[in-house]
């Protein structure tokens, strides 16, 4: 069976997921956290889904914009509540999660990486 591993771009690595402002060295522990953090209807990242809009780190927060791929999305809360926990193992101990659910702009099949739209057939 294969997986969306089995996808990656033959062409180098894909653009990046998505919008990041803060520290470097944070870059790439959140990216793993939201990574870890799995669409259960797709079966796929949010991150490759394509629910990230921007990620930004201040001095006390960590603030993530996500949208789902619907407004009657039914798992809607279960992502969040998994985004939270995910974050709080990397971000440092002073810092809190703020996750914003925006819907501006819709979500659109666009937004998924280009492993997750081969591994759909699209």
């Amino acid at each position: 069976m294969k997986t969306l591993d089995d996808f990656a771009s033959q062409e180098g690595p894909e653009q990046e997921a998505y919008p990041y402002e803060g520290p470097d060295e944070l870059r790439g522990p959140i990216l793993q956290a939201l990574t870890r953090v799995v669409d259960p209807e797709v079966a796929m990242s949010i991150v490759d889904v394509g629910l990230i809009y921007g990620v930004a780190v201040g001095d006390d927060k960590v603030h993530v914009k996500v949208t789902m791929t619907s407004a009657a999305c039914p798992v809607t809360d279960v992502i969040l509540d998994d985004m939270e926990r995910e974050l709080d193992k990397v971000a440092p101990p002073h810092m809190v999660v703020q996750l914003e659910l925006v819907w501006d702009p819709p979500w659109t099949m666009d937004r998924m990486s280009g492993r997750a739209r081969r591994f759909m057939g699209w």
